[in-house]
């Protein structure tokens, strides 16, 4: 199945472009499936076609959208473990309300809308999926948690394990439920579907996250953060799209807004070098409806497959230098000398790397080769992080 990621600043195109992509793949003969977990319901007023909603419907030939709802899909896979977790802080006298807020995990919601990917991924129902991130597609930055959790918390059994601990010492005086055995299973399953879900996501045969921009300085910007969480996630990034862009007009103001803009186009360009870019005019009329979805589509993509991979890095690579050296390279773009940090624990690693918007953080596997090296040094060179391991 090929999985199509398109993300990027809010309002810059992201669900229209996604559609137009479907549209694109569904004509091509491509059992098409689009995805939103937009809370604007936007597939329906991109489409035209106001029952598009949380059931899958039948858009035309091969295509098929659908709206997820997070909160629905998290009540279904989730349940289990939040209200455990909510009784544990009911239990210390936290408003019932309340508790359920803070049992919340951050981006819990997001993560849920990408498991519907390994739900369909497991039914072979569909050639392609693609999915319209939420703005940002922060939720990506989630996917590190299966790594987490996974070497870690099962060691312990998990979060549910954690709090078991804590419940079986402090149970007699606090009154903290112990989770039963449906609590820890529905975790271990939990933590079993986000570990096929980062598979999925990171094997760039399968996966491209495609990044989405208007030519301006903020959705530029965002689309560059973007493009470092996913190296730094090993997810592949195949394309950016610069939309909305002005022509040239007789009018003064008009051609300096035209001028400023291309001369953000050229900067996107040479931002997001190697990806090829794909610059689509500003429409004269609103971009919605089958018929511009269709022509969309065409100035994306010309007589070329959408579900092609127009681009394929190597976040990581690991090389054998000589009998007692490794060397380690991440790709790590727009970030200087002094915003990131390394650590080793056991069989992985931990890169971190600050950004504007925060600390991006993943948990990188290591080969066997490294077990009995030490990390001896770590160096930043032309956008890439390089990591030696001795003997």
């Amino acid at each position: 199945m090929r999985l199509i990621i398109y993300t990027g600043k809010g309002g810059t195109g992201k669900t229209v472009t996604s559609c137009a992509t479907g549209l694109k793949l569904a004509r091509r003969g491509h059992r098409t499936l689009v995805l939103s977990a937009d809370p604007a319901h936007t597939l329906a007023d991109a489409f035209m076609m106001p029952e598009v909603a949380y059931e899958p419907r039948q858009i035309t030939d091969n295509l098929v959208a659908q709206q997820i709802d997070p909160v629905t899909e998290m009540s279904k896979q989730y349940n289990t473990i939040l209200s455990y977790m909510a009784s544990v802080f009911s239990a210390k006298g936290i408003d019932e309300t309340l508790a359920y807020e803070i049992a919340m995990l951050p981006g819990m919601t997001q993560l849920f809308s990408l498991l519907k990917i390994q739900e369909v991924s497991k039914t072979g129902e569909f050639d392609a999926v693609v999915l319209d991130m939420p703005a940002s597609g922060e939720a990506l930055r989630y996917l590190y948690f299966p790594k987490l959790v996974g070497s870690i918390g099962r060691k312990l059994t998990g979060l549910a394990g954690l709090f078991s601990g804590f419940a079986k010492v402090f149970q007699p005086l606090a009154k903290i439920p112990a989770p039963s055995r449906s609590v820890i299973q529905s975790e271990m399953d939990l933590i079993d579907r986000l570990d096929l879900l980062a598979d999925i996501i990171r094997d760039s045969n399968a996966t491209s996250l495609r990044l989405v921009a208007n030519p301006d300085t903020f959705s530029i910007e965002n689309a560059k953060r973007a493009l470092m969480s996913a190296s730094l996630y090993g997810i592949n990034v195949d394309m950016a799209v610069v939309n909305k862009i002005m022509a040239g007009s007789s009018d003064a103001y008009y051609d300096r807004w035209a001028s400023f803009q291309h001369g953000k186009v050229e900067e996107a360009k040479a931002n997001f070098y190697p990806l090829p870019v794909k610059e689509v005019q500003l429409y004269a009329t609103e971009l919605r409806g089958m018929e511009m979805l269709a022509k969309h589509g065409d100035q994306l993509f010309g007589d070329e497959d959408p579900a092609k991979v127009f681009y394929r890095g190597q976040p990581y690579v690991f090389e054998k230098e000589d009998a007692a050296t490794i060397r380690m390279t991440v790709q790590v773009p727009f970030s200087e000398k002094d915003d990131f940090a390394i650590e080793r624990y056991g069989d992985s690693l931990t890169v971190s790397v600050k950004t504007a918007a925060g600390k991006i953080v993943n948990i990188v596997p290591l080969p066997v080769a490294t077990a009995g090296m030490k990390l001896a040094k770590a160096r930043l060179q032309d956008k890439q992080l390089l990591v030696l391991f001795e003997k």
